[in-house]
Order: structure tokens, then C-alpha cells, then sequence
């Protein structure tokens, strides 16, 4: 059986595999019960028509970007993991707004802000590749709820000690801890099974939508943070609470999904997958390269989030709150970033975009350092969230296309150690801008960002001349 939109433009591939269309768009050319049934057979031929909204030729512009962009939406089962999705990442930066002006305010230092985030990056550092390889053999749904519990009594435990009056910056860093340990069991889960509930054509563009609810969680966020940090009423404790409440709504969306998801079988001890999802990635030169690069990106990059009460207060004259605007730009900026690259999460451009948004974040890294006044600050950090969120959804998207599916929530896992390694680096990076100063600071993690981008660029080339043409498929399909 052939299929073909109304509008006459014929798939360019075989029966079941997706099309191309001249703007590098995609649109599915599945076979299955459910599309006969619903839009019949031609007369002359066994053909099942798909209707122009299928078919990016005969779209306006904005709706051929909307198809594109949001093409994985339309999965029933992938929508409401999204949902769930989207209103737990509500919840995390709340908590890192929240976290770090509670743990200044407490202490009036970097160094401190740096050990509640330490906490967390310590058990995702340790725990992430057991969480990924948990995440390729066990009930995706019952490994997510499990730890959506754990991260719902940790919130409501932190809001009791502020309502109480008796919290302190161990207890936040404890609270960061627990939330690190689920957070290395839920991340690799929570991609993995999006993975599975798209087609292999939407993968791509399924792990872009991801960073998408995290860009548009990221500006809803430091609004809700800002205002219940400033309402006397409700303070921190008020959003510790509503962080807990997030997560039972997160947990609603999981409980309804079917246990759809099936555990491949396999004779290797946990930690002998581990091993072998370590193997992988060091025999598949282009990922370890882009798994390597990534890791140090975000290491060093996103440090600047510990650094910055502390820029506002000793440099700017502001109040460690005013973080929460900064963080607004920035995530506006990342949102935009996001929806814009999203449609091409599955194309052949999507590595230099990648490459050429990490540029911008590494720079706008360095703008942070040199910025002189807290409205020019605004402008850097929208910048700063335009590269953070495009390189973000690519890396994702591209990892999806590189990786076979068996070992890819032990691959995304490494991935996740990025933003472990992103928070233990804040602790001596705290220290580190205690004693030269954040700006000096911020300079030296840009810098770094920049080189690590030109190196593991170049790297990449060479490896992509050196290889015989036609050696690795799955690299060309990737970009």
C-alpha cells in the first residue's frame, strides 16, 4: 500500500519511512489500520490519502513551521508524558530560585549558595550511570513515580522547616541531595520512554519538545518564585509547597499513562550495562565527542547560576531577588531558541546550529563577567538563554538520532552527569569568586566554554574526513 497527501506531493521514500519536503520538513508516511479508516482508499489505487495539514507544500509558512515543530504532540501518550513533564521542570527552577536566594540570604555567600547545589550534583554524579541503566531494563512508568514521590516529600519537608523557622543551609543542601539521587533515576526514564512512545522519525523533534517545556517552564518559574518570595503571606515556604503540589500534578499525567513500555531481557549485571553503555559511546567516536563536549559546556557554563547573587550584590548594588528577572530573560531567550530549532532537530543542519549556538552561549558567559550595569545584565542573560536553550535541544536531538535505541538511556544519563558536574563545580567556583571576585570568575568559565566549542568542533571534522564514505550510516542520518 502507497501513501500520499491529497495535494498530490509523493513520498520521496519507501512504505512506513518519513518524507522530506524541499524545506527539510517532515511528515509522516506511515501505513496502518487506523489512517484507511479513517481517510479510504482511492478508486484507482490502494492509496490513503493524508490531508493537506499532513503536508508541508501546501502550508502557509507558520503552519508549516508549526507542523514541523510540534509534529510529536500529536502522539496521545507522548502529550500527556509532556504535560507531566512540563510541570515538574516548573517545579526544579523554582526550587533553584528559591534555594539559592534562601541559602544567601542565610549566609551572605557564594560559597554557600555553591553547597546547596553541590548536594545534588554530588548524587546525580554518582548514581546517573546506574540511573541509566535502570532506565534501559526496568517499568520506565514505575521507576518515574517513584521517584516523583521522593521529590514531593523532599519539597513539602523544606516547606515545613521555612514555615517552621528552623531551616539552615544543611537542610537545603540535604533536600538538594535527595532531589539529586531521584533526579538520576527519573532524567534517563523520562527521555527513554519518550523515545519509545514516538516514531523513530519524530525522535528527533520529541526530545527537542522537551527542551522546550524546560525553556517555557523556565520562564513561568521565576515569575511564581518572584512572586511568592515577595508575598509576605506566603515567602518560601509557600513555594516549597506549590513545588510539591507541581508534582502531584506531574504524578497524575504518569499514573495515567499504560504500562506500554517494554524491558528488553538481558544476562549482564546492572553494572555490567553500565559497562557496556560506557563501551558504546567510547567505539562510537562522534558521540563520545559530542558527549565529552557537552559534559564540559555545561560544567563550566551554567556555573555562572551560583555566581550570580553574588554578582547582583557586591557589583550591581541589587538585591539577591533580582535574580528572578535575569532568569526570565534568559529563559525567554532559551524558549525562542528552542521553538525555533526544534523543526530542525532531525535535519542535516542541526550540528553546526549546534555548534554555533554553544559560540554564543560561551561568549555571552564572558558578557555576564563585563556587563555594567543590571539592565545591560538583562539583555546578556536573554542572549545567554538563545544559545543555552538551541545547543540544548539539538544536543538532545542528535544523541536520539546517534544512538541506538538499547543503549540510550545509559547514553542520555551521561548527558545528564553535565548538570551534576555543573553543580559540584559551583562549590570551588564559589570559592573561587569569594576570593578574585564573580566577575574574574565569570570570564574564565566563558573562556573555557569557547575553547572547549572550537576544540570539539574541529575534532569532529576531522574525525567526519578521516571516515570512509558510506562507513556510518547512522552519522550521516545525524548530521
Amino acid at each position: 500500500m502507497r501513501f500520499m497527501p491529497r495535494c498530490g506531493h509523493r513520498p520521496s521514500t519507501t512504505e512506513g519511512k518519513p518524507n522530506r519536503d524541499r524545506e527539510g520538513l517532515t511528515f509522516p508516511v506511515l501505513p496502518g489500520k487506523g489512517l484507511r479508516a479513517r481517510y479510504g482508499p482511492s478508486v484507482a489505487d490502494p492509496v490513503v490519502s493524508v490531508p493537506f495539514a499532513r503536508c508541508p507544500c501546501k502550508l502557509p509558512t507558520v503552519n508549516a513551521w508549526a507542523v514541523g515543530t510540534f509534529s510529536a504532540l500529536g502522539n496521545p501518550q507522548f502529550r500527556m508524558l509532556w504535560m507531566g513533564t512540563f510541570l515538574a521542570f516548573i517545579a526544579f527552577f523554582m526550587s533553584l530560585v528559591v534555594n539559592n536566594v534562601v541559602a544567601f540570604e542565610l549566609s551572605g555567600s557564594n560559597s554557600a549558595v555553591g553547597f546547596v547545589g553541590f548536594g545534588q550534583g554530588v548524587a546525580q554524579l554518582a548514581l546517573g550511570p546506574l540511573g541509566g541503566a535502570l532506565a534501559d531494563r526496568l517499568p520506565k512508568k514505575t521507576v518515574i513515580l517513584a521517584c516523583q514521590l521522593a521529590i514531593t516529600i523532599a519539597f513539602a519537608v523544606l516547606g515545613f522547616l521555612v514555615l517552621t523557622d528552623i531551616i539552615e543551609v544543611i537542610y537545603l543542601a540535604l533536600g538538594s541531595f535527595v532531589i539529586g539521587v531521584a533526579f538520576s533515576f527519573l532524567g534517563p526514564a523520562r527521555q527513554a520512554w519518550m523515545v519509545e512512545l514516538v516514531e523513530p522519525h519524530q525522535r528527533g523533534n520529541a526530545v527537542a519538545l522537551s527542551q522546550v517545556a524546560l525553556n517555557a517552564s523556565r520562564i513561568i518559574a521565576p515569575l511564581a518564585a518572584t512572586f511568592l518570595l515577595g508575598a509576605d503571606m506566603l515567602g518560601a515556604e509557600g513555594a516549597f509547597f506549590l513545588m510539591a503540589a507541581l508534582y502531584v500534578a506531574a504524578m497524575w499525567y504518569t499514573v495515567r499513562l499504560p504500562h506500554a513500555d517494554t524491558v528488553p531481557r538481558t544476562n549482564h549485571s546492572v553494572f555490567g550495562d553500565i559497562a557496556s553503555g560506557l563501551g558504546y559511546v567510547k567505539r562510537t567516536p562522534r558521540l563520545r565527542l559530542l558527549v565529552v563536549s557537552y559534559v564540559l559546556t555545561i560544567m563550566f557554563g551554567f556555573a555562572y547560576t551560583a555566581l550570580l547573587p553574588g554578582l547582583l550584590v557586591n557589583e550591581l548594588d541589587r538585591k539577591a531577588k533580582a535574580i528572578t528577572i535575569l532568569l526570565l530573560a534568559n529563559a525567554v531567550g532559551g524558549l525562542i531558541a528552542s521553538l525555533g530549532v526544534a523543526a530542525l532537530a532531525d535535519s542535516p543542519r542541526a550540528r553546526t546550529i549546534y555548534t554555533a549556538m554553544c559560540v554564543i552561549f560561551g561568549l555571552s558567559v564572558i558578557g555576564m563577567g563585563l556587563a555594567p550595569s543590571y539592565e545591560i545584565l538583562i539583555l546578556i542573560m536573554f542572549i545567554s538563554g538563545f544559545g543555552g536553550g538551541g545547543f540544548q535541544t539539538l544536543n538532545g536531538a542528535i544523541v536520539s538520532h546517534t544512538t541506538a535505541p538499547e543503549f540510550f538511556g545509559r547514553v542520555i544519563s551521561l548527558t545528564f552527569l553535565a548538570f551534576a558536574t555543573s553543580s559540584i563545580i559551583a562549590l570551588p567556583l564559589g570559592f573561587v569568586a569569594d576570593s578574585i571576585g564573580e566577575r574574574t570568575t565569570l570570564l574564565g568559565a566563558g573562556t573555557v566554554v569557547c575553547f572547549v566549542t572550537i576544540a570539539f568542533f574541529l575534532l569532529n571534522r576531522a574525525i567526519r574526513d578521516a571516515k570512509p564514505l558510506g562507513a556510518n550510516i547512522v552519522d550521516i542520518a545525524a548530521g
